[in-house]
């Protein structure tokens, strides 16, 4: 079994799941007392959503990729950035790297195929929904295009994300905002749900709601598993990279 480094912290709520989701799944294919081989990074998160409200990208692409680095020296065979959001770094991060980097769009990507959607609504934060690597990666390597919340909306997402959900408030106001919001979405034409930022799984899930739920976060814990396991990651989920990366 490949050691997982985890690069996450960003929230801990959120690199919380991917370890329970990585035990889990290992646990499901093995039995036993089998548990993944996991190495975890863990970024203060004060620090990194400081710089993100900035807008101080180079400050954040140095410190993942310095960390990436630090997870392959200890002994990581494979990087898992534990943030939709960073994944704006993701290229970068991964040039920097000698072991591959499992993309979480990509890994999302192809369980959408699976399930036949075609205009996914994407709920994340503003960063996320505004970062057109993250769209055009969707459109121009899957063919998928994501439908987007009113901007007011994506706000109101936003907020529940970084002053809720990323400390550990699960307030049943705001699962029932969320809600509306997708019922208006499935109005218009989304026939999906992207769960675009890895603490939206602590709010929302499958039984909420009457299309696909694509959790990110349960998607590429699976994933890290399956490269973990048989060095594949949901087959055609991603590419190599000359480095030795996915992305």
């Amino acid at each position: 079994m490949k050691m997982i480094g985890l690069l996450g912290g960003m929230s801990w709520e959120s690199s919380a799941l991917y370890y329970a989701h990585l035990n889990r799944a290992v646990k499901q294919r093995l039995g036993g007392l089998n548990s993944a081989r996991v190495l975890l990074l863990s970024l203060e998160f004060n620090e990194i959503a400081a710089w993100q409200a900035q807008g101080n990208w180079s400050a954040l692409r140095r410190a993942m990729i310095e960390s990436a680095q630090a997870l392959e020296r200890g002994g990581a065979e494979m990087l898992v950035i534990c943030s939709n959001t960073m994944h704006r770094l993701a290229e970068e991060v991964a040039r920097a790297l000698t072991i591959p980097l499992l993309h979480i769009a990509d890994i999302t990507a192809a369980a959408i195929h699976a399930a036949g959607a075609r205009r996914p609504l994407l709920m994340a934060t503003r960063f996320t929904v505004q970062d057109r690597s993250y769209h055009d990666r969707m459109r121009e390597r899957h063919g998928l295009t994501c439908d987007r919340l009113p901007a007011h909306d994506e706000e109101t997402v936003h907020a529940i994300i970084y002053n809720e959900l990323c400390q550990g408030r699960v307030e049943p106001g705001s699962r029932r905002r969320c809600l509306d919001l997708v019922a208006k979405a499935r109005a218009g034409g989304a026939d999906g749900l992207i769960l675009g930022c890895t603490e939206l799984a602590m709010l929302l899930s499958q039984g909420d709601v009457d299309i696909p739920v694509f959790d990110t976060t349960l998607l590429h814990a699976q994933a890290a598993v399956d490269f973990a396991l048989t060095g594949s990651a949901m087959a055609d989920a991603g590419e190599s990279l000359p480095g030795g990366g996915l992305q």
